[in-house]
């Protein structure tokens, strides 16, 4: 579903992948080629949230704001299966990994990857090209070119997956 609030609308790339039980709300731009999954919520209700090119937001995610404080995913990010995003900044090639959590005024630098579980608090930098797990998140090594390889290829696979989603399924919503 896809719902104004306060007269304002959600600003969505005609190549965008919409699954039909996702949710997008508000003051929502999302970038061309970028793919929303099942039970996704996206809600622009208290501050805009900004989504990239070729961005995949997986399975039964949460993204929000609070008060003065914008959501930002830049192109190529792979935001895993049941994330929360909440007013923080994602930078371009991040991967977000399964149940992960980043919090207010989070910044996830280029290029990096957050482990699957981790919880990123309120205010911590995750530098680019790093590895960061746990909770609270702690940096524990540099990206390998496997990791930039393995990260490309789900990136890849995603705006893949949401081409085809769109052009040969009906589970997508219409834009």
């Amino acid at each position: 579903m896809i719902h104004h609030y306060k007269n304002v609308s959600p600003t969505i790339h005609p190549t965008v992948f919409v699954a039909k039980d996702a949710v997008i709300v508000g003051d929502v731009e999302i970038g061309k080629e970028s793919s929303i999954w099942f039970k996704t919520v996206i809600r622009g209700d208290v501050a805009p949230t900004r989504i990239g090119k070729r961005v995949s937001i997986q399975d039964l995610s949460m993204l929000h704001q609070s008060p003065n404080h914008t959501l930002v995913i830049e192109d190529d990010v792979t935001v895993g299966h049941q994330v929360t995003l909440h007013s923080s900044i994602i930078r371009k090639n991040a991967l977000i990994g399964m149940g992960s959590i980043i919090l207010d005024g989070a910044e996830i630098g280029e290029s990096a990857f957050i482990a699957a579980g981790s919880l990123v608090p309120p205010g911590k930098k995750i530098p680019p090209h790093s590895l960061a797990m746990g909770s609270p998140a702690k940096v524990v090594r540099a990206l390998t070119e496997a990791d930039y390889k393995e990260m490309e290829r789900v990136r890849n696979s995603y705006v893949e997956k949401g081409k085809y989603y769109k052009e040969h399924t009906d589970l997508g919503l219409e834009l």
